[in-house]
Parts: structure tokens; C-alpha cells; sequence
């Protein structure tokens, strides 16, 4: 989804007290504890950034738990204080989450110190991939075309290798001394995604273009890089996304296409669930579809490495029915 996250109007209003009352390491120095201080968006990231960094960093997620909806997130005072703190802020960006970059922008986090998921994955053109740092500070919305670009590129296994890359070099700017275990440490991430990535390419022959429905395009970039294809009405996922009443018609469709033998399976994002998206799940669960839920955080107790397996996992055995 695309609904932005916003500020509580009582933690703006607590920010500079806070921040006056308590002591706070400069974004250009290092954390009392000897490590580098680093706070990302959410978990996903915080994971990926722990893996690189090892014992060298301190990670604080904003969003980190499966029952925070990463849309509608209101940022605190501690999370202000957090950023003020940090020497790297890593976000997914592409008006995913507007708030960790709000907080930096009102914390003066330089930008050479925010490393974006969005802008380094490739995967946007560059209207897009920069418009979290070109946002005002008083607009939370979205500037650009909320069809056009998947943001949610956690799910793309090659955009997360070059994330890796981005901050493995930041990360050894920050700490020279550092630079080795950095490099090996992104070395092994980018091993295990390589592994993911195999096993993603043996799917595409029994995949065979084979059709599937999805409650949002959160999965998008795992689901057609198996050899899949997403035949849900763009009406549906556009006003899912919004948070917006479905069409009648696209309604209609979806819930038919969902409650079909046509479709391997349904992708159910299980953070943003409602009526509408309930009703394709009661369709294909009636049905006997398969229904794979994704989500927007990491699950509590596994790896990102770990997490993107068990979805890959579950996409071969839904294939095999």
C-alpha cells in the first residue's frame, strides 16, 4: 500500500523538550558504546543492516512488530531522538515511508547519511526513487503515480543484494577500521541471496506463466521473478492500495478470479486486511486455493534470509497442487 504515515501532533509537539532534555551523539560522531548507530524504517531493513554490520552496529527499527501497519505509523518522540542519533538511517523510500525521512529532514540527518532502498535498487525510474528526499516538509502525500512503481522492493531478491552493497560501503566510511568484516559479512548475505535466487529460478518452469491473484502487489517482485503472473483486476489492487472503496465491478471480478480454479494461488498481505480483501480469501478458501499470506515486517524470530526462504517455500508447494 501507498497510504502515507504520519506525525502525531502530540509527539511534534514534545520534540524539542525532548530533544533539549536529553543528550544526543552528533549524526557525525560515534555512539558512546563504540558502535555506529543506525535506525531504520522497519525490521526488514533493520535485519539486513545487523547482518552486514554484526557487533560493529547498533540498529533501532521504527516499525517492528506484525501488528504496526507501516501506512498509517505515527512517529514518537523516542523515534525523533533515535534519528537525531543516528550516523545512517537506511528507508525502503518511494513514498513508502515518508516519515523516517521527515524525521532525518527535521533532525538535519544529512542526505549522504540515508541510504534508500528505492533509489539504490534500480528498480524506479528516477522521478520516483528520489521522491522521498524532494517531498516538502509539510507534504506527507505522494507526488507521483500511485500505478506506476512497486515500491515495496524488499521483495525483489536482486534489489536487496545491491542494498547490501550500499551498506557495506557506507558502513566502512563511517568505520575504515571496519571494512574488511563489513565486506565479508555482505559477502555471506549476498551468498544466501544468491542461493534464494536459484532456488526462485528453478520455479519458472513449473511456473510456466501460470496465473495467481494478489489482495495488494506487496509480493510483486518475488511472485513474477518465479515465473508467475498476476491476473487481479488493477481497479482492485489500485483502490486496495489507496485504501479506497473497490469498484463494484473490480470486486466482482476479483472475487471470482480469487474463488476460480484458474489461479495457483492467492497472496494475501495479512497487515492490511479489511473486508475486501477478506472476501477474495473466503472466495478462494471455499474454493480450495491456496492461499499464501505475505506481510510487511519481518516475522518475529527469523532472518531476512530465513523469512524470504519459508515465502519462496511456500510458492513451490502451492505450485505442486
Amino acid at each position: 500500500m501507498r497510504r502515507s504515515a504520519v506525525f502525531s501532533v502530540t509527539a511534534l509537539a514534545g520534540l524539542s523538550l525532548v530533544l533539549s532534555a536529553c543528550s544526543t551523539t552528533p549524526g557525525g560522531q560515534p555512539a558512546a558504546s563504540g558502535t555506529i548507530e543506525v535506525v531504520t524504517s522497519t525490521n526488514v531493513y533493520g535485519d539486513i543492516v545487523r547482518e552486514i554490520g554484526g557487533d560493529k552496529v547498533s540498529v533501532k527499527a521504527l516499525i517492528s512488530k506484525a501488528s504496526q501497519d507501516p501506512h498509517s505509523y505515527e512517529a514518537t518522540t523516542q523515534d525523533k531522538l533515535a534519528v537525531s542519533k543516528a550516523r545512517l538511517v537506511v528507508e525502503n523510500g518511494g513514498g513508502y515511508d515518508d516519515f523516517i525521512h521527515k524525521l532525518a529532514d527535521d533532525s538535519n540527518v544529512g542526505h549522504d547519511n540515508i541510504i534508500s532502498a528505492v533509489e539504490v535498487s534500480g528498480l524506479a525510474p528516477e522521478e520516483e526513487s528520489t521522491a522521498g528526499s524532494t517531498a516538502g516538509a509539510d507534504d506527507h502525500g505522494h507526488a507521483h503515480d500511485h500505478g506506476a512503481f512497486n515500491e515495496h522492493v524488499w521483495y525483489s531478491l536482486d534489489a536487496m543484494t545491491k542494498l547490501a552493497d550500499a551498506v557495506e560501503a557506507k558502513l566502512a566510511a563511517l568505520e575504515p577500521a571496519s571494512a574488511a568484516t563489513f565486506q565479508a559479512n555482505a559477502a555471506t548475505f549476498k551468498k544466501e541471496i544468491a542461493g534464494l535466487n536459484a532456488k526462485v529460478a528453478g520455479l519458472t518452469a513449473t511456473a510456466a506463466q501460470a496465473p495467481v491473484a494478489v489482495t495488494e502487489p506487496v509480493p510483486l517482485y518475488l511472485i513474477e521473478a518465479a515465473g508467475l503472473v498476476n491476473k487481479t483486476p488493477a481497479d482492485y489492487t489500485a483502490a486496495i492500495e489507496e485504501d479506497a472503496d473497490v469498484p463494484p465491478a473490480a470486486l466482482k471480478e476479483a472475487t471470482e478470479l480469487a474463488g476460480s480454479k484458474d489461479i495457483k494461488f492467492l497472496a494475501y498481505n495479512t497487515q492490511t486486511e479489511g473486508p475486501q480483501t477478506q472476501a477474495l480469501r473466503k472466495a478462494a478458501e471455499a474454493a480450495g486455493v491456496p492461499v499464501l499470506d505475505f506481510s510487511e515486517t519481518l516475522p518475529e524470530g527469523k532472518t531476512y534470509v530465513q523469512w524470504m526462504g519459508s515465502n519462496v517455500d511456500s510458492i513451490a508447494q502451492a505450485l505442486q497442487k
